[in-house]
């Protein structure tokens, strides 16, 4: 979360802000950010340390607790975390290491909020908040249990500070919340436990307790996932709820990997970051409101770990009538949601069947692995999202608000169905988009418009 107010100038102000244009650097993201303030943070650690509170400090974060150390526990190692995630944002921002270097901020990691305000760390005048809470070059963030949403709390409240101090962030909710999820999600490295950005986590075991994506789910199949020009309404709070930051991350996350809508949203990132930023983006040459609510539901309906966006993007054009005679087209077992270009009329019955053999992942076996085969009806080693995995699915897009969802009309390798409604038909091979990596190969599928059959009367 991030303060909205007037920044409390609690330590010496040892240099003030100079404004360099990051056009001079040639980056990506051509805009203005301000020179870091520096502070001179001794008088604060004397006073932590006096309190009996623990102090760590890196190059960018001196970091205060009064967690009680544990074994294993790697608090001591959030610092040089918090440093590696420093460099990420520079990078995305476009700022140079040269102007990084000199920004520090002051984060203190909370299990008793008295024994800070006793210490006076945390000031009266800072909202009560619930897990996290920036302003400016200070933070606080509430102790966790497990150690992964600790960090992310930590990187979450430090984009905020990073954003704040160095671009003059006064950008819509959506954005703000959206960018410092995005940001921070992270994991560990095994072998070397080293950061890695990973904005859309291949794993739940990477990001344990972070849930966005679980969130994401729930409310999409309950009907509650709000659409895209919803979250651009959302509002600031002090106390977020955790579907708030999942919407704000999903919107972030498909902006910025949609090849659709990545110029346009560049191009916002290019200006100030205040509250014009969605009109820019909205107002961008191309951006059709219509079109991008269905990319955006299409998405969240399909979000999962591992999703890679240019596998997933979908073909909306119409295609042309299925005719009374057999055509034929494949389907790709690495992609998602395919458009092989026929159109159904709602009330007509049609006829499908998929022949050939796909790769639809690996398993370990011995030293090496064993790829999985499988036809169009699937195979039971392993399921998703109810079906076999390498199951053929056949699916029209039906549109109902925050309820838009692919509809299935059949699966399988023999499929007899009437259309619902008119509209292009679109198949896939049933995978985990993580897994799609894995995949290889495709389905024959075959189609035709069997006139003999109309819709019966329980069906009209």
């Amino acid at each position: 979360m991030m303060q909205q107010g007037v920044f409390l100038v609690l330590l010496t102000l040892l240099s003030l802000p100079v404004h360099v244009h990051a056009s001079e650097q040639a980056p990506v993201h051509a805009k203005t950010y301000s020179e870091p303030v520096s502070f001179d943070w001794r008088n604060l650690i004397h006073r932590s340390q006096l309190a009996g509170l623990h102090v760590f400090e890196g190059d960018h974060l001196v970091l205060i607790t009064d967690r009680p150390r544990r074994v294993g526990d790697d608090i001591e190692k959030l610092p040089e975390i918090f440093d590696e995630a420093v460099n990420v944002w520079a990078d995305y921002y476009s700022i140079p290491l040269s102007v990084v270097s000199d920004w520090k901020v002051c984060g203190c990691l909370i299990v008793d909020r008295e024994r800070f305000r006793e210490a006076g760390l945390l000031p009266d005048a800072i909202p009560d908040f619930t897990n996290g809470y920036c302003d400016h070059y200070r933070f606080w963030f509430v102790d966790q249990s497990n150690p992964a949403y600790r960090r992310h709390l930590m990187l979450h409240e430090g984009v905020h500070a990073f954003t704040t101090t160095l671009l003059n962030m006064s950008a819509p909710t959506w954005y703000t919340e959206g960018i410092a999820e995005w940001l921070a999600t992270h994991r560990l490295m095994q072998d070397t436990e080293t950061y890695e950005h990973t904005p859309i986590p291949s794993s739940s075991n990477d990001v344990e307790q972070l849930g966005r994506i679980e969130m994401i789910h729930r409310l999409y199949n309950a009907g509650g996932a709000t659409g895209i020009q919803e979250v651009f309404k959302l509002r600031p709070t002090r106390h977020g709820t955790i579907d708030s930051y999942a919407l704000a991350w999903s919107v972030v996350a498909f902006l910025t990997t949609h090849p659709r809508y990545q110029e346009a949203f560049v191009a916002m990132e290019q200006n100030p970051f205040d509250k014009r930023m969605t009109h820019r983006l909205t107002t961008h040459a191309g951006w059709n409101p219509t079109v991008v609510s269905r990319d955006f539901n299409a998405f969240i309906s399909e979000i999962d770990y591992g999703y890679d966006t240019d596998s997933m993007i979908i073909d909306w054009s119409q295609g042309d009538l299925v005719p009374n005679e057999w055509v034929a087209s494949s389907v790709a077992a690495d992609r998602g949601w395919q458009n092989p270009g026929w159109c159904l009329e709602a009330g007509q019955h049609y006829r499908l069947q998929a022949t050939g053999l796909c790769t639809v992942g690996a398993i370990q076996e011995g030293d090496g692995q064993l790829e999985l085969k499988s036809t169009a009806d699937g195979i039971s080693i392993d399921w998703y999202r109810g079906k076999p995995l390498g199951r053929l699915l056949a699916a029209q897009w039906v549109n109902k608000g925050s309820k838009s969802r692919f509809e299935l009309t059949g699966e399988g390798a023999e499929i007899d169905f009437i259309a619902r409604r008119s509209g292009p038909l679109f198949l896939k091979i049933n995978n985990p988009p993580g897994q799609l990596r894995e995949c290889r190969g495709a389905i024959r599928v075959q189609i035709v418009h069997d006139e003999s059959v109309e819709l019966s009367p329980s069906e009209k």
